[in-house]
Order: structure tokens, then sequence, then C-alpha cells
């Protein structure tokens, strides 16, 4: 179990930073967590290079632990969003999207990865990413925002203000939900790019160095 410490380690840092960042925008599209949570893919892959699919999927299993701890305290801390309107920081429908999201989009990683393992060294860590970050995309935007999911999730404060059609980045007008869950998928993208390089020189270092 100890071989795992670090993995377990550097999930859970991911995780709480990711729940932390998630509160700060950057611009009107983003928040600092978009730029933290994607290296939870290069962690996991990481770990299913070196120590195995099982051992990544423990590493994974600690990481929703960790998530789930978070979300709870979350919907404890209330947040002034009006001068007479709070909020909890975390929703019901965001706790569960980003559990589920987590849970499915990195079991999906392990996978994809396992089953690329064989090959140049880059296709599994980076097919494996590009489909987990479509996933968790999708799950989380679609659960905590969609207003088709409040037909058996139902509404909060959120929902209006996400399911306003409004001109995004792409150059057409979707929903506000749709998107920020394409600016966020456009940077998971970006970093499942940049971190083949770490993802090389970590794992290169390890098998060279296994003590």
């Amino acid at each position: 179990m100890s071989r795992l410490l670090p993995g377990v380690f550097a999930m859970a840092i991911i995780v709480v930073a990711s729940n932390i960042l998630v509160q700060f925008f950057v611009g009107d599209w983003l928040t600092w967590g978009a730029f933290t949570y994607p290296f939870a893919f290069l962690v996991t892959d990481i770990m299913n290079r070196i120590h195995g699919a099982k051992a990544a999927r423990k590493v994974i299993a600690a990481g929703f632990v960790v998530g789930i701890i978070c979300s709870l305290i979350g919907t404890q801390i209330m947040v002034e969003l009006a001068p007479d309107f709070s909020a909890p920081a975390v929703t019901l429908r965001i706790a569960l999207g980003s559990a589920t999201a987590f849970l499915v989009a990195q079991l999906i990683d392990v996978a994809v990865f396992d089953h690329l393992r064989v090959g140049r060294w880059w296709r599994a860590p980076l097919a494996s990413t590009l489909v987990g970050s479509t996933l968790d995309t999708t799950l989380f935007f679609f659960i905590a925002f969609s207003a088709t999911a409040t037909g058996f999730l139902g509404a909060d404060h959120n929902t209006e203000f996400f399911n306003e059609v409004v001109q995004t980045p792409f150059g057409m007008e979707l929903t506000r939900w749709i998107g920020t869950a394409g600016v966020d998928w456009c940077v998971k993208i970006a970093i499942a790019l940049i971190a083949l390089v770490p993802f090389r020189l970590i794992v290169r270092k390890m098998i060279a160095d296994p003590a």
C-alpha cells in the first residue's frame, strides 16, 4: 500500500485544491479549478503505467472519498449571492455531478489506458485522457446545470443563470452551461497535451529508479 501513497496524496491535493479554486472565476467562462482538476488524469495515468489498473483504481477511490468530503463541507458553507440572498457554495446537483463525473471519467480513463497499454508511450495517456475529459465535462455540466436534468433532479439557484442563451466564445449563441462546458473541455484538452511531458519524465524516472 505504501507504493500508492504518492499517488493518493497527489490525487487528494488536486481534488481539494480544485474544490477550493472552483469558487474563483477567471473571466466569464472559467474558474481556477479548471486548470488544476485535469491533472487528476495525469496522476491516474502515471499510477496505471507504473503499478497497473488495480492500483490506479485504488487511487481513484481515495480521490472520490476526498471529493465527497469536500462536497459535504461545501454544502454547509453559505455564500452571499445578493444583498438578501445566500445559498450553499455547493448545491446537491453540483455535488452529484462532481462525484458522478469524477468516478465515471476516471474509471473509463483506466479502462482505455489499460486497453492501449502496449504501443507508443504517448498513445495510452493521450487517448485515455481525451476520452475521460470528454466524459467528465459532459456528465458534470449536464447533471449540475442543464434544464433537461431539472426534470428529475429539481432546480436550484444556478438553473436559470446557466440556461440563459448567450453569445459564447465559439461565435454562436448557446445556453451558458454548454458554452462554459465547451471552454472547460478546451482547457482540459490543452492540459492533456501539456501533461504528456511530465508523464513521460515521471514514468521514466520511476521505472529507472523503482525504489
